[in-house]
């Protein structure tokens, strides 16, 4: 068998604000034959994130920053399309974090198998995987939901955000909601059944509607977006509350830190928990997560929503509309199809 010719997408240069088509770079590469214990693999779907933009500033992180010139990543689910592993199979489905190309060869570590099941596969990118998933460990164990509480998610019709909501739910809170259109605040009260909704683009001050919309206080806010967001959450936290820091993407693209938040004093007459994290902390809870998940879907308690862009090359485009709030649920790109493998 002949090498493959591949495509990748690299970081051409770092960001200023918001990226351009420019800081990418749309590279045609070749791909050798499977070594011994190796196996090629052909990306099917790619998943599109917010915390890829800070991954494109060169700093200290808890994940290693994309280096200029070479291959970005991120998670992906492709099909195996030729194998020397004897844990792999032609035809298996895996789960790895390769994106931003088409294909590449892998020694095996770090992929996992996907059994799609009655879900589709792309799912398991977003409300069956990390996505999912983050917004279960946020929610457990960062906030400690429990019933009865008013839970307040920014970002709400957001990939992390939506699942949330629906969670939240589930477990028997009252959910205040906002999002960045009036589809998608109708969406979330008709079909994520969230008690109260705000489209955040059109109120004219967002403090005061997340003051009107929690009259009783917040007991814990899923955080996805910080400035106003999270100043107007703060100032309605019940005592001994809980912030569950799972984004600020209002930030991400800010070239200077902003001071704030104003209003941190009442963490203190509160006695509040603040708290960070990421999902790769919280792995240990993927089998309860699925179950919990698989349970939910099967009673029409979970629904998804999706925005593909389609063609690797078109995956920066899906990067900087996240930013610009383009995005209904996850943002994903259909890199290919597995009807058409070599």
């Amino acid at each position: 068998m002949s090498a493959i010719v591949s495509h990748e997408v690299h970081l051409a240069s770092r960001p200023t604000g918001v990226p351009t088509r420019d800081n990418f770079d749309f590279v045609e590469t070749t791909v050798g034959e499977p070594g011994d214990s190796e196996l090629l693999v052909k990306n099917l779907w790619m998943s599109v994130d917010p915390a890829m933009r800070p991954r494109m500033i060169d700093r200290k992180s808890y994940v290693t920053p994309y280096e200029i010139g070479k291959v970005l990543e991120g998670r992906a689910i492709g099909v195996v399309v030729r194998s020397n592993n004897s844990n792999f199979e032609v035809g298996d489905y895996v789960f790895g974090t390769n994106g931003w190309r088409q294909y590449y060869l892998s020694a095996g570590e770090g992929l996992s198998k996907i059994e799609p099941g009655d879900a589709p596969l792309e799912a398991y990118l977003g409300a069956l995987g990390m996505t999912g998933l983050t917004a279960y460990a946020g929610l457990l164990r960062i906030g400690e939901i429990k019933a009865g509480d008013t839970v307040f998610v920014s970002a709400a019709a957001g990939a992390v955000g939506s699942i949330a909501c629906q969670i939240a739910k589930n477990k028997d809170c009252r959910v205040v909601a906002s999002a960045g259109s009036d589809e998608k605040v109708a969406w979330l009260k008709e079909v994520a059944r969230v008690d109260g909704a705000f489209n955040y683009k059109t109120v004219s001050d967002i403090k005061a509607e997340i003051a009107h919309l929690c009259p009783e206080g917040i007991d814990v806010n899923f955080e996805n977006v910080g400035g106003d967001h999270f100043e107007g959450a703060l100032a309605q936290m019940n005592e001994f509350g809980r912030i569950v820091l799972c984004g600020l993407i209002s930030t991400y693209n800010d070239a200077e830190s902003e001071p704030g938040p104003r209003g941190m004093f009442i963490a203190i007459m509160r006695r509040l928990k603040i708290q960070g994290y990421v999902v790769i902390d919280h792995l240990d809870m993927l089998e309860d997560f699925r179950a919990e998940m698989a349970a939910w879907i099967r009673d029409g308690k979970m629904h998804w929503k999706e925005t593909v862009f389609d063609g690797l090359e078109n995956a920066p485009d899906a990067l900087i509309g996240l930013f610009r709030g383009d995005n209904f649920g996850k943002m994903l790109v259909k890199i290919g199809s597995d009807q058409d493998t070599d």
